[in-house]
Formats: structure tokens, C-alpha cells, sequence
């Protein structure tokens, strides 16, 4: 098999197998009554099970062993990359993290705790960040010893940012989705194939899940799924991307992931700023406010699809792929008809 079909049997294996997953998965989720209640913040009207997450770590698991077995005769290169296994092995732990805070409901620190300790562990096993991109003035900061922490950071960072954009049907696997097909676009062209292959089968299976997910949502994904899938890009973002010593490239992932990252940013503050604590849970994300000031769900979440989208192309013309700016064009041309659309839909309701 050519190096090229390996990433499109993951992409397309993680998502059939995630298609026919999450039926089953709902069915039990509801026989078990591991079912998100609604309350006075959250969004949905009935008890939705949260255990999504599940399907798609099944599928992300199908995906790399049949790549895996195709590859046999001659094992990929990538196989060989222990920061690869670095990123594997600390998906597996974020995702039983989350599942168990969806069972047995974890307290903020234990996760933390836990969730710091895997970064930790994933970090020696080569998932680090060893530089950052001073582009204003020009080149590359080596980290040294704070390498450990500020990956530390990226890592859980991320795994909970993905978690709190996790509030509107549909939103959090879209934009999963999206940045996760914007990174193999990427490690592609840096050549970086484990990094590319694992974006290939959370693409899969974000945007599989999707077809249960979209509104109206027929199950969420819960805390096991979002912690997985934001471990997972993040540590795509560190082995496929941070590690070049490109000073355009070591921003890109930054820029894929945004959205999520400033929406939690923004959060952050805000809720530091009253004297709140940053983990208490309310309505300050830009979901909530866009629901607030009378914009639908679904164009809610077509309207954070298309940042996302814009992120990811303008990502692609920094990295200087072929016809990248001319993505980054087309997905500008999205977001300012999407726009449009919410605010027509604002102005007349």
C-alpha cells in the first residue's frame, strides 16, 4: 500500500466505525442512565447520554491498528517515532480521565492532578514544546526547563478547552473536526507522517460522530471524548509542528486551535477579573453570548465552524502550501457570508 492511502483507510476506517458505534453507545448509555440531566445552564431540554466519547475513542483505536496490520509487511516509519506512542499513550490516559469523571463524576483537582501527570509523562516520552516563535522579533526562544511546564500547559490547556466549547450540539466535534483535517493537511506537507496520521483518524472521528451529534444531538460526547480529542490535537501540534525550527511553522498550531484557545482565554479572564474561580462552570463563552443575543444553534455553530475554518486557511497560507492562500481567501469568503447570516438572522429576530 502507498504511503498516501494509509492516512485516507485511517480517516475513512475511524469514521464508519464511529458511524456504527455510537447507535450502540446511546442504547446502553440509556439502559446504564448515564444521561447529562438538563439544568438552568445547560442547553438541551431531555436527558442525553454523555458517553460519545467512547465511540470515537473506538474508532481512533480501529483506525491505527488496521493501519497498523496493512503496514506489517514493512512497518511505517512512523511506528517508529517514540513521540508518536507519546502522543497514543496519553490519548488513551485523557480519555479514561474523562470517561471516569462521566461515570464516577471526578472533582476539578483530581482531574487536574491526573490530567498534569499524563502531560508529564507524555512530555518525557518526546510530546514536548522546546521552542517558541518570537515573530515580532524574529526567530526562535529556545524554552530549556520550561519546556516542561509550558507543555504541561498546552496540553491540559487544550484538553479542557475542547471540553468547555462542548456546550451547543454539533460544536465541539465540528470544530474538532476541522482543525484536526487542518493539521494533516499540515504535517503532511512539513512531512511529518505519525503526526499526519493520527490527525487523519481523529478527523475521522470527530466528523463521524458528528451525524449523531449535529443539532438536534442524539448524545454528546462527554468529558472522556472532548479531553481525548483535545489531548490529541494538541499533541499532533507539538510532534508535527513544534518541533520544526521554522519560526512560521511552530506558531501554525496556534493558529489552527484558535478558537477554542481564546474563547477559554477569554473565559479565564473574565471570570478572574470578578473574583471568580476560572473552573466554575457558566454562560461566558462565545456560544453562550451568541445565543444570548438571539442567534439559533445551528447558526451559532456554523458561525464558530467558520472561524475555525478561517484559522485553518489563513494557517495554511503561513505554512505556504500550494494554493494555501487561496484557501485562506475561500474560507474568508465563508466567514463573511456565515457572518452575514447571523447577523441577518439577529437583525430580524
Amino acid at each position: 500500500m502507498s504511503g498516501e492511502l494509509f492516512y485516507l483507510v485511517a480517516f475513512v476506517t475511524s469514521l464508519v466505525v464511529v458511524l456504527i458505534f455510537t447507535p450502540i453507545v446511546n442504547r446502553i448509555g440509556h439502559l446504564t442512565g448515564y444521561v447529562d440531566q438538563p439544568n438552568e445552564r445547560k442547553i438541551h431540554k431531555r436527558p442525553m447520554v454523555r458517553l460519545g466519547g467512547v465511540a470515537i475513542f473506538i474508532g481512533f483505536i480501529a483506525a491505527l491498528i488496521l493501519v497498523w496490520k496493512l503496514g506489517a509487511f514493512g512497518i511505517p516509519p512512523y511506528a517508529k517515532e517514540w513521540e508518536v506512542w507519546g502522543v497514543f499513550i496519553g490519548a488513551v490516559f485523557f480519555f479514561f480521565i474523562g470517561l471516569a469523571d462521566d461515570l464516577f463524576s471526578l472533582s476539578p483537582a483530581s482531574r487536574l492532578l491526573l490530567q498534569t501527570l499524563v502531560s508529564s509523562m507524555a512530555w518525557y516520552w518526546g510530546v514536548r514544546i522546546d521552542f517558541l516563535s518570537l515573530p515580532f522579533i524574529g526567530g526562535l526562544f529556545d524554552l530549556g526547563w520550561l519546556s516542561l511546564p509550558i507543555t504541561i500547559v498546552w496540553l491540559v490547556g487544550m484538553a479542557n478547552a475542547i471540553n468547555w466549547i462542548d456546550g451547543v450540539d454539533g460544536l465541539a466535534a465540528g470544530v474538532a473536526g476541522i482543525s484536526a483535517v487542518m493539521m494533516l493537511i499540515v504535517t503532511l506537507f512539513m512531512e511529518q507522517p505519525g503526526a499526519a496520521l493520527i490527525a487523519a483518524a481523529l478527523a475521522g472521528g470527530a466528523l463521524g460522530f458528528l451525524r449523531y451529534n449535529f443539532n438536534p444531538a442524539q448524545i454528546f460526547m462527554g468529558d472522556g471524548g472532548a479531553y481525548f480529542i483535545g489531548f490529541t490535537l494538541a499533541g499532533v501540534g507539538a510532534i508535527g509542528l513544534v518541533k520544526s525550527l521554522a519560526v512560521t511553522a511552530v506558531l501554525l498550531p496556534y493558529l489552527i486551535l484558535a478558537v477554542p484557545i481564546i474563547d477559554m482565554s477569554v473565559v479565564i479572564v473574565s471570570r478572574l477579573s470578578q473574583g471568580r474561580s476560572p473552573f466554575l462552570a457558566d454562560k461566558r463563552h462565545l456560544h453562550h453570548r451568541l445565543l444570548k443575543a438571539g442567534v439559533s444553534q445551528r447558526m451559532t455553530v456554523l458561525f464558530i465552524y467558520a472561524l475555525t475554518l478561517w484559522v485553518g486557511g489563513l494557517a495554511l497560507g503561513f505554512s505556504n502550501i500550494p494554493s494555501g492562500w487561496g484557501f485562506a481567501i475561500a474560507s474568508t469568503v465563508i466567514l463573511i457570508y456565515v457572518g452575514w447570516q447571523v447577523w441577518s438572522t439577529k437583525s430580524t429576530g
